[in-house]
């Protein structure tokens, strides 16, 4: 009986293994999550009489869904600005023709005089897609619409996804 129980056990951890080893190897040759190269980059914009200044473009991506938000310091808000009242529609170019547009109605609250703080904003992006300027946003605040056009390529680079 103790035979028995040992070659039981026996095969019941070869199993494991087998089965732990599979797993390992599962994970070690899955494939990565998408990503965007750089992450965050910056340009400027000019938004006529509202001003101009730098911005700065954070990007995420998980898959064809991709985020962008877009802050500034130096373009600011004449007034105060509820949470969720902006829209907001961020258009980039691809490197090889057309455009690409992300747009939302994701803003936090922005106090008069404070920095621009716009998304995430969401749209659909294609493996291997390279963004960049020229590009625009348009802002849509209280009925009032402000297009900010860029007036620089994004630095470090474009944003290529993945």
């Amino acid at each position: 009986m103790k035979r028995s129980s040992n070659r039981s056990t026996s095969r019941a951890l070869g199993v494991a293994l087998a089965t732990g080893s599979l797993a390992l190897a599962g994970f070690v040759l899955a494939p990565g999550a998408a990503a965007v190269a750089p992450g965050t980059a910056t340009s400027k914009a000019d938004c006529g009489i509202y001003g101009g200044g730098s911005v700065t473009l954070t990007a995420t991506q998980s898959g064809t869904s991709a985020t962008i938000t877009v802050t500034s310091s130096e373009i600011t808000t004449p007034i105060a600005v509820e949470a969720n009242s902006v829209q907001s529609t961020l258009t980039l170019t691809k490197a090889g023709g057309g455009t690409t547009t992300f747009s939302g109605k994701s803003n936090p609250a922005m106090e008069a005089g404070g920095g621009v703080d716009s998304g995430p904003l969401t749209g659909t992006v294609a493996s291997g897609d390279s963004l960049d300027h020229p590009g625009s946003l348009k802002l849509v605040v209280s009925g009032i619409t402000v297009t900010c056009n860029s007036t620089e390529g994004l630095a470090p680079g474009p944003f290529v996804f993945d």
